[in-house]
This record gives structure tokens, sequence and C-alpha cells, in this order.
């Protein structure tokens, strides 16, 4: 499946859990029930998976993203009103330190679901 139909596919399964649950509950459910509706839509994935951080070489920590799915697609979600830059920019900074190409920023606190491509510039495919 290529990038364009995975990400399609997250984001049904997100409109899904939205449709189902609206906005006003904490991430965490969120997160459980997108997980339910990758696992029915057939979607390879891992949450909550840990990555050091590097600083010129030497560890300076590790972050968690919410869900990386078929191995390629970062997933961060969100249970906010408003989507915010520093939102924006903690999703490109899992994506860069992950190394992926894209991934998605999904917000489950609006009226309406919430989602945003980011991309990876520095995206460096190891062979």
């Amino acid at each position: 499946m290529d990038i364009n139909e995975l990400t399609y596919k997250i984001n049904g399964c997100a409109m899904k859990v939205h449709n189902t649950l609206g906005n006003g509950f904490q991430e965490v459910i969120y997160q459980r029930c997108l997980a339910i509706e990758f696992t029915k839509a057939g979607l390879g994935y891992e949450r909550e998976k840990e990555q050091t951080i590097y600083y010129e070489g030497i560890d300076v920590g590790a972050r968690r993203a919410d869900f990386i799915v078929e191995g390629g697609v970062v997933v961060e979600l969100k249970a906010v009103i408003n989507l915010e830059d520093v939102h924006l920019a903690q999703a490109k900074n899992y994506v860069v330190a992950y190394d992926f190409k894209i991934g998605l920023l999904i917000n489950f606190g609006a009226n309406s679901l919430q989602f945003k491509k980011v991309f990876n510039t520095r995206y460096n495919k190891q062979s």
C-alpha cells in the first residue's frame, strides 16, 4: 500500500473514532480506541514507541510517538480545542527523529476531527 493509501486509511480510522466518541475525552482514550480501529482495519502498528534523541551523537533522552503505523508513518494524537504551532513542531520533530518520510498529527479535541500531514524535509531513507 502506498503512503497516500496508508494515510487515508489511518485518517478513516480516526474519523470512525471521532464520529463515535465526539470530542471531550482525554488523549489516552482516543489512543486506545484508535488502536482498536487499526486492528480492525488490518494495519500493523506500534503504540508508544520510544525513540532515543541524540544531540551531536550524544544520547540526550527519549520521546515516545503515539503510534508508528506499518513501520513508516508516525501518528501523533492530541485532544485539544485548537491545534497550535507547538503541536505541529512536536509532530515534525518525531518524523525527523524516526527518520520517516511522513507523519500525521490528529486532533480529537475539536468539534470536527483535525488532521495534518507533516513531512520530513531531511528524510534519508536507509537502504
